[in-house]
């Protein structure tokens, strides 16, 4: 039986194709849809785990749905965001990068007997993404705003602390390890 934090994360999961539609059928109105899914799919990204533990539904299935969830929104959107010509490619490839090499870091740890739970600067770089991409998405100007403009240099600073936290949980990692295994495989 699905729980109901289970069901919140493959909320997430169905919004992806319909931000991704919207987006592809760009004009303002589907970029402002798009830039509302996307929010609601970004809150669930909090709810999903707050449920889980508050409410003791913290599962298998949603420990792996969870990452997953994550990962293909984010890295799903802003492949779209490059391809609409709003988003710089190399940035995107920056962060899409980062999430991979995090994603086999952890397998790693796992297959070590080492918890890599996240950490404050990997939840704030999660936080910068999902501010950068609703103007991304939005594209138009907004409320007088420039949403291009902004949520280009949010982007940038998101870029930074996925390249923060990315070096962090390698420290973190190497700390774990040698905790427990010695420093004597450290240089194996």
């Amino acid at each position: 039986m699905l729980t109901l934090a289970t069901k919140i994360t493959l909320l997430r999961i169905v919004l992806i194709p319909l931000v991704l539609l919207l987006l592809y059928f760009e004009n303002p109105t589907n970029c402002i849809l798009a830039a509302i899914a996307f929010g609601v799919a970004g809150i669930t990204d909090w709810m999903d785990g707050y449920v889980a533990r508050h409410h003791g539904m913290v599962t298998n299935m949603g420990k792996f749905l969870d990452p997953l969830a994550d990962k293909l929104l984010i890295c799903g959107v802003l492949i779209m965001l490059v391809e609409l010509g709003w988003a710089p490619a190399w940035v995107v490839i920056i962060i899409v990068s980062r999430e991979l090499v995090i994603t086999g870091l952890r397998t790693i740890a796992i297959d070590e007997g080492i918890v890599m739970a996240a950490d404050r600067y990997g939840k704030l770089k999660t936080v910068l993404q999902i501010a950068a991409i609703i103007p991304l998405i939005i594209h138009y100007r907004f409320l007088g705003l420039d949403m291009h403009f902004w949520g280009t240099i949010i982007l940038y600073l998101s870029m930074f602390m996925a390249i923060f936290s990315c070096i962090n949980y390698f420290r973190q990692f190497r700390r774990k390890f040698l905790e427990l295994h010695g420093t004597a495989q450290a240089g194996s």
